[in-house]
Order: structure tokens, then sequence, then C-alpha cells
């Protein structure tokens, strides 16, 4: 289990966030893509930055919803990695998601211009966020 906020004498300029690795079950990787800066246009896992209060599982729920419009039970952390912007870090903690409705489409929305599941050829062909598919292949993580 992660921590609901930073351990205490954590610097001030680290945002917590969480990410979704979501496979359907033909092995594909559901990714959107950003609607923001940074890196407006990209293709990324879904997620964003905890609200107060809010646990990690919650807001991985909750970010899925929102960008996605896909209910998603929350399994374990895969990785975590920190994203260094300007004069903040985020530190990004992803977890294996698996869909409530096998058989739900996601819709795009909230901070998303776009959002579908992929599978290994398209993943090469997308222009994705610095470093996404390095970390998922460290992770094991990359589609069929």
């Amino acid at each position: 289990m992660v921590p609901d906020r930073p351990a205490e004498g954590t610097p001030p300029h680290m945002v917590a966030c969480v990410g979704a690795v979501v496979h359907d079950a033909a092995g594909r990787l559901l990714l959107i893509q950003r609607g923001h800066d940074p890196h407006r246009g990209r293709w990324t896992l879904p997620g964003g930055r905890l609200e107060p209060g809010e646990t990690h599982e919650a807001a991985v729920a909750r970010e899925i919803r929102e960008e996605t419009g896909l209910d998603v039970h929350v399994g374990v952390v895969v990785g975590r990695v920190l994203i260094p912007a300007g004069a903040l870090t985020y530190d990004v903690v992803d977890f294996a998601c698996t869909l409530v409705d096998a058989s739900a489409e996601p819709v795009a929305g909230d901070d998303a211009d776009d959002v579908r599941f992929v599978d290994a050829p398209a993943l090469q062909e997308l222009p994705c966020t610095p470093r996404l598919v390095d970390t998922l292949r460290e992770w094991g993580q990359l589609p069929r």
C-alpha cells in the first residue's frame, strides 16, 4: 500500500500522482491523448494528481472514470516514476487495473483529447510521452 500523502520531510515541490495500466481481454493497452500541457497531443497512461485526503487507489479509479468513462478494479503497484517539470517533480505511482465491464468502450473526457486501446504495432506508431514505451517494457506491461 502507498501512503496517502508524501512522508513527513518530503520536499514541497513533489506532487503525488497516479497512473493506470489497463489491458483489455485481447492484451491491448489503454492510452489517452493528453489534452493539456505538458506533452499536449502525446499518448500516455491515464492518471493524474491525488486530491486532498484521497488514497492512491481512489485517485486511480476516479482518474480512469474521468478520462475514459471506464470503471476499473485497482490492483497492485506496477511501478513508480519521478517526472521533473520545472520547479515541480511529479511522483507517479502506477497501478495494474482490470476493467469492471470487459465490453465497455472508452470515451475521452476530462483532460483527454482521445482514448483508445492499442496493440503493440499501434503503440510503436503513436507519439508518446517521453520514456513511456521504455518504462512499460521495463515493467513487463507492453501490449500484445
